[in-house]
């Protein structure tokens, strides 16, 4: 074939690798001879390629070149499906590790209301968990950039509200008719922790749990009843007077007349009895 000259009808070109993450595998390896190394690493010396290649189909696996620069090229006998699946799966697992960083952008004005300011600074905190930078500004209009110190107690007030999860990585400056600030996520910041029970009423009932448990130690406290009150004696009736003997009679029932006569005239007003008289 003449130089400047495509190839000639009947003529083929030996294929080569286009890409160079791709590894020979058998009959593409060119070297005449490979260092080799077989599935366990253990180093074979250096065998010619046919060799090679022929200990390989006797484990019923490939022959890959792991190291086409080095002299020898080392080659390694392998399952290179299984191999090139395992390689796929690593990448997959670092491409989720790896976190894409981009910078967000929050806009505040200075008269911003109490409830905006609250929605803006929520949208950057979820920006910042996820792991974004996030860069504020304060517009100014008219008149308001004479009073810079409006946007830097805005960003004062925003940098405190998501210092749990952030730290200011610029700080506020101003530029032109605007006020920028950048925050970036802090990583060694956490949230806080909540107690357990908290806000539940379980703290409260704890201490009650702890005097019940060391008040029952050792067994289950017994149940307690009501005494119910000692009855009231009820002193016993006064027995009933003997009789008088028959021989006293008359005098006994004499003077008792004459107690009954007396009783009755003392109760008697004194111009009653002056009138009877």
């Amino acid at each position: 074939m003449e130089p400047g000259l495509g190839p000639q009808q009947g003529e083929q070109r030996i294929a080569t690798t286009t890409d160079l993450s791709e590894h020979r595998v058998n009959e593409r390896i060119r070297a005449r001879e490979v260092r080799l190394i077989d599935p366990d690493g253990k180093q074979l010396g250096v065998k010619a390629l046919p060799d090679a290649l022929s200990f390989a189909r006797q484990l019923d696996l490939d022959l890959v070149e792991v190291a086409p620069d080095a002299n020898p090229p080392v080659c390694r006998i392998m399952d290179y499906n299984r191999f090139k699946y395992e390689t796929a799966q690593k990448a997959k697992e670092s491409r989720k590790k790896a976190t894409n960083t981009s910078i967000k952008e929050m806009k505040y004005r200075p008269k911003i209301g109490t409830g905006d300011f609250l929605t803006k600074t929520r949208q950057v905190a979820r920006f910042l968990e996820e792991g974004h930078k996030v860069k504020v500004t304060i517009m100014f209009r008219g008149r308001e950039v004479s009073h810079p110190e409006l946007g830097m107690k805005i960003l004062e007030g925003l940098a405190e509200e998501v210092s749990a999860v952030a730290k200011v990585e610029a700080a506020p400056k101003l530029d032109g008719r605007n006020m920028v600030m950048v925050l970036a996520p802090d990583r060694r910041a956490k949230p806080p922790v909540r107690k357990a029970g908290a806000g539940t009423g379980d703290d409260l009932e704890a201490p009650e749990a702890e005097v019940a448990s060391a008040d029952g130690a050792g067994g289950p406290a017994p149940e307690t009843h009501p005494v119910p009150d000692a009855p009231r004696a009820v002193p016993a009736p006064a027995p009933p007077a003997p009789p008088a003997p028959s021989g006293h009679a008359g005098a006994d029932d004499g003077a008792g007349l004459a107690t009954a006569v007396s009783a009755r005239s003392s109760a008697v007003p004194d111009g009653v009895v002056g009138a009877s008289s």
